[in-house]
């Protein structure tokens, strides 16, 4: 039985969790969940035994110096809470961690055990995968349940993914076999620049899961650490005339699949969006489109790498 002591009542709580490890190309997914705990100040309340869980010859544990005494900080997974204000506040459980080495199914069960003293109301898990897209254009997110009628009412995929799967797949049935809404969210990261940070997946992430629950998230630095990223493979890819073709490639690929529906249905969602901040109040956050998006010239598709996506 899990017993929470210190953490308040809390309102129409989302838990928002991300892992390290094979479903985190690029750090992105970790992170989002970091700068959400950062912005807002999280406050963790719980961790789990990392001996449960981890192969300490895999994630091993580092030494450090707090006044002058060596300590251990143990490779684990730990929960924090946020309250986000505004007129209809509400809270936020976050969880990140490493992938578990062991015993995944009673991770899953514990962190469902939290979920459910804490009633929690949606869980939404990020990932990041490697795929064939450019990093010149937008980062595609896909947003995947089990829940048909989930997939319905918040204009999901409903996942149809056969194959390997990580932490994040595992948790989402973990979450669907016990009623408990689950959503994932996943960002597709350059395969040729996958190591991190990747700041602008980070900030896609961020971008879609604030449209999915209604809240909206402090974006800091990283609107421009993002063009700073892009621009810094822009010129990494200029001086490899063969990476520069491969780009272009990739550039056509996704544009050419994406016109029909970046001259319809693509436009009226991010004017809505625009419009749904802009009547919330404010000016848009740094980064933001002040006006709905032109179509893209055509171009191409980058067609994801199916052996490394997820649900």
């Amino acid at each position: 039985m899990i017993e929470l002591e210190g953490v308040p009542e809390l309102i129409d709580p989302v838990m928002v969790a991300a892992f390290e490890g094979w479903n985190d190309a690029g750090d992105a997914a970790s992170t989002a969940v970091a700068h959400l705990e950062r912005e807002w100040k999280g406050e963790v309340f719980a961790a789990l035994d990392a001996e449960d869980y981890y192969d300490f010859q895999v994630n091993r544990p580092t030494v450090f110096m707090d006044g002058g005494v060596r300590k251990i900080t143990w490779p684990t997974t730990r929960l924090s809470v946020v309250r986000v204000g505004g007129e209809k506040p509400r809270d936020l459980v976050l969880v990140r961690g490493i992938e578990p080495s062991m015993r995944w199914r009673s991770f899953c069960n514990e962190l469902l055990g939290f979920a459910h003293e804490l009633g929690v109301e949606l869980v939404v898990i990020l990932g990041a995968l490697l795929g064939d897209t450019p990093h010149t254009r937008p980062v595609p997110i896909s947003g995947t349940t089990s829940d048909t009628d989930l997939a319905q009412r918040m204009d999901l995929e409903e996942t149809k993914y056969e194959g390997p799967t990580g932490i994040v797949g595992v948790l989402q049935e973990a979450c669907t076999h016990a009623g408990v809404p689950a959503v994932s969210l996943w960002a597709a990261v350059p395969h040729y620049v996958s190591q991190p940070p990747n700041p602008k997946a980070t900030l896609a992430l961020l971008n879609r899961l604030e449209d999915l629950i209604d809240v909206r998230i402090p974006l800091g630095e990283l609107p421009e650490d993002a063009r700073a990223w892009q621009v810094g493979v822009d010129q990494l890819a200029a001086e490899d005339s063969e990476v520069a073709e491969y780009v272009q490639t990739l550039e056509e690929a996704r544009d050419t699949a994406e016109l029909p529906e970046a001259s319809g249905e693509a436009i009226a969602r991010e004017f809505e969006r625009y419009l749904r901040r802009r009547d919330g109040g404010g000016p848009p956050a740094p980064g933001e489109r002040m006006r709905p998006p032109k179509p893209p010239k055509p171009s191409g598709e980058a067609t994801e790498d199916e052996d490394s996506s997820d649900d």
